[in-house]
């Protein structure tokens, strides 16, 4: 049995250990709610990261597709671009020849392959209806051979001309179509530019969006390993306070068994005393009534 002085002692440090107790619950509480606090930071993080990686991708995906056909154009452009140079080397060798076969001095009059053959046809319808002597025949004879040469260089002359409207036709169609692409390289790369910008910038706040949620998690599992260490701390203190409590419940117990026993062993007295007065025919009081009654229950 404890002494008074043991059991007084106990429950000083029941006492201290309680109100230690409520400090250590009071700090992981505290830790706990931050943590929580923590989590749901990481949390909202979460909803901005997730959208902002999907964007992410879609710009990527858009630019990157718009970067390939930048490029596919490109090289349409260029095979344009050799194009119109075949075509205009091309244009320069028929005007060449065009110069080197034309009779400058007929065409400088305006003389086209059928003025000259309406000239030529004149000049033989003459010599079949006119009759003309033989030596007048003979000299339009020979100017109707100067003309039928002529003939061929401006028919000649003439080819070379439509050949140089048709390649000029051409040239000019091609740089119609390299130049409608030239526009759309523009307009592609200009959007591909502007979203390889929302890209980087998009990126930059990803990253930093990233370093922040790298930065809680620190945080977290500091908390975390705070918690773990207080846990055991906290449930030692919890223990040894069950530990008083037992023992002071214990002597609790022991000193309730010491009073019923002396109660018990007084009314036993008591029985003894009633029962000896009743044998002797004493007078019973009201009191004496009671215990002998209690012993007829018994």
């Amino acid at each position: 049995m404890l002494t008074p002085q043991e059991i007084q002692q106990l429950e000083r440090q029941a006492d201290a250990l309680q109100s230690e107790i409520k400090e250590l619950r009071s700090k992981f509480q505290q830790l706990n709610d931050q943590k929580e606090q923590l989590f749901a930071q990481r949390k909202t993080l979460g909803q901005q990261i997730s959208p902002a990686i999907k964007q992410l991708k879609e710009l990527r995906g858009a630019r990157n597709t718009l970067t390939s056909e930048v490029k596919t154009a490109k090289d349409e452009r260029t095979k344009l671009t050799s194009q119109i140079k075949e075509k205009i080397g091309e244009f320069k060798k028929i005007s060449g020849e065009r110069k080197n076969v034309a009779d400058a001095n007929a065409f400088s009059h305006g003389e086209s392959p059928g003025k000259i053959k309406h000239e030529i046809e004149r000049m033989e319808y003459k010599i079949e209806t006119e009759g003309l002597s033989f030596e007048k025949e003979k000299q339009l004879m020979k100017v109707i051979n100067e003309f039928k040469k002529k003939l061929k260089v401006a028919e000649k002359a003439s080819e070379s001309w439509k050949q140089g409207r048709e390649v000029s036709k051409e040239i000019e169609e091609v740089k119609k179509k390299a130049d409608d692409l030239h526009g759309q390289i523009q307009d592609k790369a200009k959007t591909s530019q502007e979203k390889h910008e929302k890209l980087i910038e998009l990126g930059k706040k990803l990253d930093e969006l990233k370093k922040q949620e790298k930065e809680i998690m620190t945080q977290i599992e500091a908390k975390k390993k705070e918690l773990a260490e207080q846990k055991p701390v906290l449930d030692a203190k919890y223990q040894e306070l069950r530990d008083i409590k037992a023992k002071l419940g214990q002597e609790e117990e022991s000193e309730q068994e010491v009073k019923t026993q002396h109660r018990k062993k007084k009314l036993s007295d008591l029985q003894q005393e009633v029962q000896e007065k009743f044998r002797k025919g004493q007078k019973l009081t009201t009191q004496d009534l009671i215990i002998l009654q209690s012993i007829e229950e018994k």
